[in-house]
């Protein structure tokens, strides 16, 4: 049992050892879980407008923390390095800043 995170690969062994569903099974089971977390992290915030609450930093965190699970899982099955996918996501963002293309819609833009 890990007690404390100290990297990406703590924790990618962490998530494999929770993980209960295997093949393709898995996969539909961890990106429905991610789409459900994400709902729970928008309706934070819609409670937050509706309501005229505040999100706390401890609500959030859990909620954010239940999308990083799931992505990691995603992750792991497609043995993808989360270190290597952060990378990728900075090189692309900052190409897209460079070409003033923050902002817009599409994938390749």
């Amino acid at each position: 049992m890990i007690k404390e995170i100290t990297s990406l690969e703590d924790y990618s062994k962490f998530v494999e050892g929770k993980i209960m569903t295997k093949g393709d099974i898995r996969l539909m089971e961890n990106v429905l879980g991610l789409v459900g977390e994400s709902g729970e992290v928008a309706e934070k915030l819609k409670k937050m407008i509706r309501d005229d609450t505040k999100i706390t930093v401890e609500d959030m965190m859990k909620e954010l923390g239940d999308c990083l699970f799931y992505i990691q899982a995603i992750a792991n099955f497609m043995d993808i390095g989360l270190g290597a996918c952060l990378q990728m996501n900075v090189d692309k963002l900052n190409d897209r800043e460079k070409r003033g293309k923050l902002s817009g819609s599409g994938d390749n833009r």
